[in-house]
């Protein structure tokens, strides 16, 4: 059973003169060697109101390089992060590869004081701690370092040291009324922090607990474990292999759900005149509704390479208030974020409540062309799957739509419409030489697709495949599934 035991160590002075110049050396190089290897490294110092964090915070970026540190003391929500998932926030503050993230408060902290003052129950706090095992695990397969330190004081020691405080004038601001109230509960806040410590020590992401009576014990102990966490990291990374793994080949799906698809479907001109401003009018009825009723929604749209994607987006976006909507046209990542989580790039574009985001290609890039590619290990593509259907869940879970398109196209009808883009001179800029490399990867991407389909097609967030031989047709079908989902949704 994993509980926090109080043994009561202690660090005499002679001992501590003789470390503290040797770990301030040798932590400061460590810090150095995790920047040349552009390893990210977070930190989370949490435990009793009194146990004296916020000073070890302000030693560390005291002895390390505070140019490659970011401390974040987390206050409540803010309105801006009340309206996005709750890990939101914690995703917009990541640090970069070969930077160090200092989380003084982190996402443990909410749902342990909301337990404790029953705002939420046991089956609502283990969700949260199940997220956050997800989350931690996603951040230590993408080479993310995490440490995590429990700072606990005994009953008895937490009393005596928050009156210390309180009787000292220079030391007094430090207790509030906040301190005391939590104090009260002291029983109830042990018994859920050890219970979320136990169901979140991980054998990558550990806990780390540290008494926090002798201050000269506690500085060596946090300092000295950081260092030579870093050190043993860096070692780590030296030993890795440096050639790039070779993709796994591609095998012919089982189930190859695009051969089912009837590719014929068509629509005349004068239907599609008919029926597209019809739909495009009560589109607009139903995101004015899903601003009304402070809801967020999230289209994905994917799809072959000349399947249309660009204009269906047109049609859609022509009947909302600009407003309200973001297109998130998504290329290969940016150095700022390739130097983050894989999904950190997607987290950021999440539509507050009241509003929605389409995304022009997006988080599945990395089962698709990453994946047929080579542009990741077979390691990261294959937990992508996961890693994916728990990011949705969290979206659907906060009360977001989320709404996934494939528009598919035959290989014969891709080949007309390269053609006549090349053909075209305003239509020429759409064709590129990765265009025609991709075609000749066909069945390689629909292997890919079919799996991707296979396994993230889930309940809240199912795929829709669309024929789109036929752009009327297509452009119909995606704006009769959006109005269908927000009907349902909204009345």
């Amino acid at each position: 059973m994993f509980e926090i035991a109080e043994i009561g160590n202690k660090l005499s002075k002679e001992i501590y003169d003789q470390e503290e110049p040797k770990i301030r050396h040798s932590i400061l190089e460590a810090q150095e060697e995790l920047r040349e290897a552009k390893i990210p490294c977070i930190i989370i110092v949490s435990g009793n109101e009194g146990a004296g964090k916020g000073d070890l915070v302000k030693l560390l970026n005291q002895w390390m390089d505070a140019r490659a540190i970011a401390t974040y003391a987390l206050t409540p929500p803010t309105d801006e992060e009340h309206e996005r998932p709750r890990f939101w926030r914690f995703w917009r503050i990541l640090p970069p590869k070969g930077k160090i993230g200092i989380f003084f408060g982190s996402w443990y902290t909410n749902p342990i004081v909301d337990r404790v003052f029953k705002k939420i129950d046991s089956a609502a706090l283990d969700l949260e701690l199940k997220r956050i095992r997800e989350f931690e695990s996603m951040l230590v397969n993408e080479g993310v370092l995490v440490l995590k330190f429990w700072f606990h004081l005994s009953k008895k020691e937490q009393k005596k040291r928050l009156q210390e405080l309180e009787k000292n004038p220079k030391t007094a601001w430090k207790v509030t009324k906040l301190h005391w109230d939590y104090f009260k509960k002291y029983d109830k806040f042990r018994k859920i922090s050890e219970h979320s410590l136990r169901e979140t020590n991980l054998p990558d992401s550990p806990w780390i607990i540290i008494e926090a009576v002798d201050n000269r014990y506690k500085t060596i102990t946090f300092t000295k474990t950081i260092t030579e966490a870093l050190q043993k990291r860096v070692e780590a990374w030296k030993r890795q292999k440096k050639e790039k793994e070779p993709p796994l080949a591609l095998k012919a799906p089982e189930l190859n759900v695009m051969a089912s698809l009837d590719m014929t479907q068509k629509l005349s001109e004068k239907e599609y005149n008919k029926k597209l401003p019809d739909l495009q009018a009560k589109l607009n009825e139903l995101t004015t509704d899903l601003y009304q009723k402070n809801r967020a929604m999230v289209l994905v749209f994917e799809g072959s390479d000349a399947a249309g994607k660009g204009g269906a987006i047109r049609r859609v976006v022509h009947s909302i208030d600009a407003r309200t909507y973001k297109i998130a046209q998504i290329a290969a990542p940016t150095s700022e974020e390739a130097a983050q989580p894989y999904l950190w790039r997607f987290w950021r574009h999440l539509p507050r409540l009241g509003s929605l985001v389409i995304f022009d290609r997006s988080w599945y890039g990395r089962v698709l062309v990453e994946r047929v590619e080579g542009f990741c290990a077979v390691a990261d593509w294959k937990r992508a799957y996961e890693e994916i259907n728990n990011f949705e869940e969290q979206l659907a879970d906060f009360g977001m739509i989320v709404m996934k398109f494939w528009l598919t196209i035959t290989k014969e009808e891709q080949l007309a419409r390269f053609t006549a883009r090349e053909n075209t001179p305003y239509k020429r800029y759409k064709i590129t030489e990765e265009d025609w490399r991709n075609r000749e990867k066909w069945d390689a991407y629909t292997a890919a697709v079919c799996d991707m389909v296979e396994k993230t097609s889930t309940e809240n967030s199912a795929w829709t495949l669309v024929e789109s031989n036929d752009k009327y047709f297509a452009r119909v079908k995606v704006l009769q599934t959006i109005c269908d989902r927000l009907t349902k949704e909204l009345h």
